[in-house]
């Protein structure tokens, strides 16, 4: 009975697929595996925008979204419905085609990247051999449709908004891919089903995720906030800085252009944390092994849900960076500390099993973090704040 719930999906589909002829099921195989990703995320992402509002109201002492439904339930259905009849007003001399095009490539690019992702066991669109190159292939997508947005306004302040998002991202993509080269190191593929199946043991009720290695760790700290950084959030959402550079790139997009410009954010934050998900936290896989009864699909939105309220609570509580603090943490901390932890993970896999492997490889990883970052402190030029009052 466990066996059927974790495979109900599997099974459905397979069921549809008796019902059509041979010749087109491929093809009906391939819309039964996209159709779901593409009601599935977009609803979480309604969902996430009501938590999230909710969860700052909280954090910052105040109501959120309370009117529009039952406690504000509905306030999403009320953001799609305002996005949509808003008028869409285009620049006299921007590119309309490009102008166009921006929002939906950026859209697309997030989208393909959920093609890689196991969700549940024998839940997945394309099991390709390069999974995760495939994955971070189509996220540069992403610094293209940055730079159409802003190009094609025709409006400097959109331009120089876009120049800093595409900064910012290639800054932290280094150290994003750098972060995932210890676990294809560890399980010797580039497959997301073989990454996920190298974390399926358990010792006694503890599971085998790369999480719980000093490298892992490491490796999944650097690439949350690389993550952060790539998804435009706090504390790293310059490109959107109100108060530097006006909304940043997309400040000549209105109604739903600008509607598909957030949607397209808060995807690639749910693919992101998805690859985070299948590279160190076992993807799928339960957290003990006497829940192992459990869907694996419901631990995957479960490990999911749990990072995107990380990342609401850093939005609550952390300030912006200003540019140059974010560009000197991306290539003087960042891109290091994975370097570093590539050589570590090497030391873990030739290193006899025991307590002294765990003992030199948290030296090895923290010692360089300490240097690292007293080394950012020493540069700060810090000035006494003098206090004058008028006489």
């Amino acid at each position: 009975m466990p066996e059927t719930i974790d495979q109900i999906f599997v099974i459905v589909k397979h069921w549809l697929l008796g019902y059509v002829p041979v010749e087109v099921q491929p093809l009906f195989s391939a819309l039964l595996s996209v159709v779901p990703i593409l009601v599935v995320f977009p609803l979480l992402f309604a969902i996430t925008t009501l938590l999230e509002r909710k969860g700052l109201g909280r954090i910052q002492n105040r109501y959120g979204p309370n009117r529009t439904g039952p406690y504000g339930l509905l306030q999403p259905i009320a953001d799609a419905v305002k996005s949509l009849t808003k008028e869409d007003v285009v620049p006299n001399t921007a590119d309309e085609v490009v102008h166009f095009l921006a929002p939906l490539l950026l859209v697309s690019a997030a989208l393909l990247a959920y093609a890689v992702l196991p969700v549940g066991r024998n839940m997945i669109v394309a099991n390709l051999n390069a999974g995760v190159l495939f994955f971070f292939a189509v996220g540069s997508l992403v610094e293209l449709a940055v730079f159409m947005a802003g190009w094609s306004s025709r409006n400097k302040y959109s331009l120089l908004g876009a120049m800093r998002a595409i900064a910012q991202m290639i800054s932290y993509e280094v150290p994003l891919v750098l972060a995932s080269i210890v676990v294809i190191m560890a399980a010797g593929s580039l497959s997301t089903v073989a990454i996920v199946k190298a974390q399926a043991g358990y010792a006694g009720i503890w599971p085998h995720w790369f999480v719980f290695t000093p490298w892992g760790f490491a490796g999944f700290v650097l690439f949350m906030i690389a993550a952060t950084a790539e998804s435009n959030r706090s504390p790293f959402d310059l490109p959107e800085g109100e108060s530097e550079i006006i909304a940043g790139y997309y400040i000549e997009y209105s109604g739903f252009k600008f509607a598909l410009f957030f949607l397209g954010e808060y995807l690639g934050m749910f693919a992101t944390s998805g690859m985070a998900i299948t590279l160190f936290l076992g993807g799928w896989a339960a957290p003990f092994s006497f829940l192992t009864w459990v869907p694996s699909y419901f631990w995957f939105f479960s490990k999911l849900l749990v990072l995107i309220a990380g990342f609401i609570w850093v939005r609550g509580t952390l300030p912006r960076l200003r540019m140059d603090q974010l560009m000197n943490f991306a290539w003087r901390f960042m891109l290091p500390m994975a370097l570093l932890n590539i050589f570590i993970a090497g030391v873990w896999h030739f290193m006899p099993a025991g307590l002294s492997r765990w003992l030199v490889c948290i030296i090895l990883v923290a010692a360089p973090c300490i240097l690292l970052s007293r080394g950012l402190k020493k540069e700060k030029k810090l000035q006494v704040r003098t206090y004058r009052f008028a006489e």
